[in-house]
């Protein structure tokens, strides 16, 4: 070859097969870019645009060519912009695209400004998260909401700047970069489904700006709105009736499903999508490495439906998931669809979208079930529940967890109720009172949250040592005087150490499921509920504001204390993780099974992996209980060590158990049985 015609193959770019409109419109930002970069571009282009055409055409029909084109363009620029250590980030992503999936990640969720002040503090707590094995942090809203009540600031009222209070767009950069080099990714919400009434978008359509009217669902009278409220619930009803707000300078009724001041977005419109396109590789650019995509389930409206988890939300979905491959592959995207078990799998990628949605979603079932076993002092509504989810694809990626920002509804499935000789309605009431602390026995300490008349629905609101009791004990050990006699002192002290075991109960099997395991700010020192929430202006009529306190400083300071409650909780969490990261058979490709269920109080849970078998054993109750150990051999552990105590279990070394073919398992035992092949 001459070299001539050498020279003009590498400056020539290959079309790749893509639709010249496409083509044409990427051009431009790829100009004086080396051959390199930019063949690997025009590669995830054109391997990644079939499914960003498909995912248009699904919401936009003939609109679709135009619209990818113009998608394709802000992708090529972002692409072009993209600083070399985030590109060298997306190179390792690319090579290893299931990251997330490893077991050495471990979350944890806070409000910046409770956790660590802002945003450089949250740097400063770096150390502080590695003690605990983090390498997945979601830092709560961190765009600019809207004054006053903003729904814990999921009312964006601009997405291209950070909240004032907690510093700008450059410390958001300065963290991930900070982040990145101890190996954390960071979380940053994307609310998908509605900004603030104060948004550029909203006050340009209240002054009658026809496009940006557009962008909303905006009605001149109750016609349409009332038929559309024949099927939809009500997400906030005690505070925020209906889904339908009049807007006095909009002459209209606004659709806001959530709260007055937060108007839903039009998706489908093409000019919301590629407004939503340019946030993403913002963000993206910044250093974000997963996008929490927020009541993404709520996106597309359809009359006679619920308006939730209509088809098209998955097309959405795959459109934003092609554009993050093409432009910046290390970032992951994670589905906040708190739907019901039956349907939170579509959210994963099911079907046609198998694959190319979201690569994470909330496992909201096995939080459920956890606090319903603890209550019930019963599992086997649980193992009929868990092991009645289809099975998610390899592609994805649980995030775990006993609780998160907001209140725990009781999404418990009447047919999986009934399956096992309950009553749903009545099982749902049971936990509502258990965890409000009003049942009978019940230490729970928590809050209710959206009392619904109709239904009599009630969600609860805590941290998890005051759900779980920690919170009841603490109070009566510190009662103990000169007084108190040494039995009842003893009971009392017993008392708060069980409860303690039973925190660890809890983490441990969601650190056990695989997934990622996600901690709330607090809960990793055993923080009690918030006694002044509803002080703070804003909070007065929400009680999730209990379960959210400022990270205790003293707390903090007594975390390697392990006669301290925060000791005992941090070291707990601590311990877990730095096994759990040693174990491949935790790794998110393999699947937790349930195990039938040999005693009421015992969950036994099973992971087959290339490199061994792990089970885990769980007795969810105050009491000894047993389970057969051909029911160990069966599984391959009997004898294995328990990898949390480095022990093998007494009674679990052979087929006579204790003597009665039985292995005894302790009050609030945890065990992680492992079988290695290496």
């Amino acid at each position: 070859m001459s070299a001539t015609t050498s020279s003009a193959a590498e400056t020539t770019p290959p079309v790749y097969g893509l639709p010249p409109a496409v083509w044409d419109a990427v051009g431009p930002a790829l100009e004086g870019m080396g051959t390199t970069r930019r063949e690997v571009f025009c590669s995830r282009l054109a391997h990644w645009y079939p499914d960003l055409i498909d995912g248009l055409t699904t919401l936009y029909g003939e609109k679709a060519e135009g619209t990818a084109a113009h998608l394709a363009a802000k992708a090529a620029q972002a692409y072009a912009e993209r600083s070399g250590g985030l590109r060298r980030l997306d190179l390792d992503r690319t090579l290893d695209p299931l990251w997330a999936q490893d077991p050495s990640r471990i979350g944890y969720a806070a409000y910046t400004e409770r956790f660590a002040g802002d945003l450089r503090g949250v740097e400063e707590r770096i150390p502080y998260l590695r003690e605990l094995g983090v390498s997945y942090l979601h830092l709560m809203p961190l765009l600019t909401p809207r004054p006053g009540d903003s729904d814990g600031g999921y009312a964006v009222a601009d997405y291209r700047s950070v909240r004032a209070d907690l510093g700008d767009m450059e410390d958001l950069e300065h963290l991930t970069g900070a982040l990145r080099r101890e190996g954390i990714s960071l979380v940053v919400d994307l609310v998908l489904n509605h900004v603030a009434r104060e948004h550029e978008w909203a006050q340009r359509a209240r002054a009658g700006e026809e496009r940006y009217r557009d962008y909303f669902y905006i009605f001149p009278d109750r016609t349409e709105p009332d038929v559309y409220e024949q099927t939809l619930p009500e997400i906030f009803p005690d505070f925020a009736p209906g889904n339908f707000t009049w807007d006095e300078e909009a002459e209209g009724w606004v659709w806001t499903t959530f709260n007055s001041f937060q108007w839903d977005v039009n998706w489908r419109n093409p000019n919301i999508m590629e407004e939503y396109a340019q946030i993403v590789l913002d963000l993206a650019n910044r250093g974000v490495e997963v996008l929490r995509l927020d009541a993404i389930a709520f996106t597309i409206k359809r009359k006679g439906t619920d308006c939730q988890g209509q088809p098209e939300v998955h097309a959405i979905t795959e459109v934003l998931k092609a554009l993050t491959r093409i432009a910046c592959p290390a970032v992951d995207l994670k589905a906040e669809a708190i739907v019901a078990p039956t349907e939170l799998l579509q959210y994963l990628g099911q079907g046609k979208y198998t694959g190319k949605v979201s690569d994470l979603a909330y496992h909201n079932s096995l939080m459920v079930q956890v606090w319903s076993m603890l209550a019930s002092k019963n599992v086997r509504l649980a193992a009929r529940a868990l092991s009645a989810l289809p099975v998610e694809p390899s592609s994805a990626t649980w995030i775990t967890y006993i609780r998160c920002h907001d209140d725990i509804g009781w999404a418990i499935d009447d047919a999986d109720a009934e399956a096992v000789g309950l009553n749903g309605y009545w099982h749902r009431q049971f936990l509502a009172d258990w965890y409000r602390g009003v049942y009978p026995m019940s230490d729970a300490r928590g809050l209710v949250f959206q009392y619904n008349p109709v239904t009599q629905d009630r969600r609860i609101s805590g941290t998890a040592a005051s759900l779980i009791g920690i919170e009841a004990a603490a109070e009566a050990v510190a009662g103990i005087g000169e007084e108190t006699p040494a039995w009842r002192e003893e009971e009392l002290r017993g008392w708060l150490a069980q409860r303690l075991d039973a925190l660890r109960l809890a983490n441990a099997i969601i650190y056990g499921w695989g997934g990622i395991p996600v901690l709330w700010s607090g809960d990793e020192l055993g923080q009690l509920n918030d006694p002044n929430w509803d002080t703070e202006p804003g909070h007065e009529a929400d009680s999730r504001w209990a379960g959210r306190p400022v990270l205790s400083e003293e707390a903090v300071a007594q975390r390697h204390d392990p006669t301290t409650i925060p000791g005992r909780v941090f070291g707990d969490l601590a311990h877990l993780g730095k096994v759990r990261a040693s174990l491949p058979q935790l790794g998110a490709q393999v699947r937790t099974v349930v195990a039938p269920v040999d005693d009421d109080g015992v969950l036994v849970t099973v992971r087959e992996h290339p490199r061994g078998s792990f089970v885990g054993v769980y007795n969810v109750t105050s009491d000894w209980r047993a389970i057969p150990a051909w029911r160990l051999a069966e599984y391959g552990v009997l004898g294995a060590v328990d990898v949390l105590t480095d022990t093998v279990p007494a009674g679990a070394a052979s087929l006579e158990g204790g003597g009665d073919g039985m292995v005894a398992v302790p009050p609030f035992a945890a065990w992680w049985l492992v079988r290695s092949t290496d």
